[in-house]
């Protein structure tokens, strides 16, 4: 039994290292259709091997998306009074993908205009404070992942590996044209 349990935990690690170094996919739960993007070989230097901990709150100064730190289910009701979706970066600190979202991508001042005005933006560490717990509720296949999340708590959208800027607006911009049906 404890060969099985082992093995099983093998096999969850292996597929997790395999998603977060594959090429980006975006899975959408309405279609079964599947978008591939080209795979982001940048290499992520030392001073970038962590992603902050602590997020500027939707008042800060800096350009792109302002991500809030209050609890999940704070975020959910805050997304449901509100009518809009929370956008959710699940990442670890040791993913070079989520890293380079971080760095590249979340910091655009185009992205975050939009995100910020459209969504309950949340980015946790799924591996630290409530990371585990929603990784058992949202089952996740790699790193990063992103998901859009209504205020009940049920995922409109996933989508799986680094994304650029133009490819993150456009899913953005399609899933709350979605939302508003």
């Amino acid at each position: 039994m404890k060969n099985t349990s082992l093995l099983s935990l093998l096999l969850v690690f292996a597929l997790v290292f395999n998603a977060c170094n594959s090429q980006s996919k975006s899975t959408d739960d309405q279609s079964a259709t599947t978008e591939t993007t080209a795979d982001n070989t940048e290499a992520v230097s030392e001073e970038e091997n962590t992603v902050p901990e602590v997020s500027a709150t939707a008042t800060g100064t800096e350009p792109g998306i302002q991500f809030s730190d209050a609890t999940w289910k704070t975020q959910l009701a805050k997304a449901k009074a509100e009518k809009k979706l929370v956008f959710l970066d699940a990442y670890t600190s040791w993913c070079g993908p989520c890293k380079l979202l971080q760095k590249n991508v979340f910091t655009q001042k185009e992205v975050g205009d939009f995100f910020n005005k459209e969504f309950i933006n949340v980015k946790i560490d799924m591996e630290k404070g409530e990371g585990p717990e929603l990784a058992l509720q949202y089952p996740l296949e790699g790193y990063p992942t992103l998901l859009f999340i209504d205020g009940d708590g049920k995922v409109v959208k996933t989508v799986l590996g680094y994304q650029s800027p133009e490819e993150l607006l456009t899913i953005g911009k399609s899933v709350k044209s979605q939302s508003a049906l």
